[in-house]
């Protein structure tokens, strides 16, 4: 009974310990998997205006990469002026409608304060129009957002979010009129005349390769005129506008 008496403080100590040593165990794994996962994200400078591109399956590739490349240019002397980042709901890989393999830079948990978000399309919008997910994402977003944009079906996003009800929008050539049934709160311009639209913070395009248009114009409204020849030229844009 006295050797229990003694043997009792013992394993008190004991299990305290090893407690201590497992706690302590649990906190370096969870600040390794923290730490590992900062490094896979895509570094962001403070500093610069932060440029948000959504992505899902089924995204059109251009539409994220028309703004990629408009956004990404560096300045004359070569400095970076943006921070473009990729977003999805979860880090998994995405299909785009062309069959491009893309892996988000940013998830909805963890992507940073945004000034601009873009919203792409895809051919069939019913899965992101009913994803209650995205829709909050860029309601979310949009509270913090300087410039929201959507391109081609994108803008039902934008409707089934409610964020740009009462304003001026434009869509795939042809959909229209979809658009408007829809969301009869949005003022859906005419497709078939117009490929560019700003209204207030809200600016949209028919998309595809109109994307480059509704890009190049928020670009020079972040930049400036000049910027923006530059990275026209930089893009050939010139030779496009003469090709024969």
């Amino acid at each position: 009974m006295k050797n229990m008496k003694i043997l009792a403080p013992v394993l008190i100590v004991i299990l305290s310990a090893c407690n201590t040593e497992k706690a302590q165990n649990n906190q370096d794994q969870v600040s390794e998997e923290v730490a590992t996962e900062s490094a896979q994200l895509k570094a962001i400078k403070e500093d610069l205006p932060t440029i948000g591109l959504l992505m899902y399956d089924g995204v059109l590739t251009t539409e994220v990469t028309a703004a990629l490349d408009v956004f990404a240019k560096p300045s004359e002397g070569g400095e970076q002026l943006f921070n473009v980042i990729t977003i999805a709901e979860t880090d998994a890989p995405l299909i785009s409608e062309e069959g491009l393999k893309m892996i988000p830079d940013y998830t909805f948990k963890n992507c940073p304060a945004l000034n601009v978000l873009i919203v792409p399309s895809a051919y069939d919008m019913h899965a992101q129009v009913n994803n209650s997910k995205i829709v909050s994402f860029i309601k979310e977003k949009n509270n913090e957002t300087q410039y929201t944009v959507s391109n081609c079906a994108g803008a039902h996003l934008i409707g089934a979010s409610g964020i740009a009800d009462g304003k001026k929008i434009v869509t795939w050539v042809g959909g229209g009129k979809e658009l408007q049934k829809n969301y009869p709160n949005l003022l859906v311009q005419d497709d078939s005349l117009i490929s560019y639209v700003e209204d207030g913070k809200f600016l949209s395009s028919n998309g595809n390769l109109a994307t480059y248009i509704s890009s190049l114009e928020l670009l020079e409204k972040l930049t400036s005129e000049k910027h923006r020849q530059f990275v026209e030229s930089y893009l050939y844009i010139d030779r496009l506008r003469d090709w024969e």
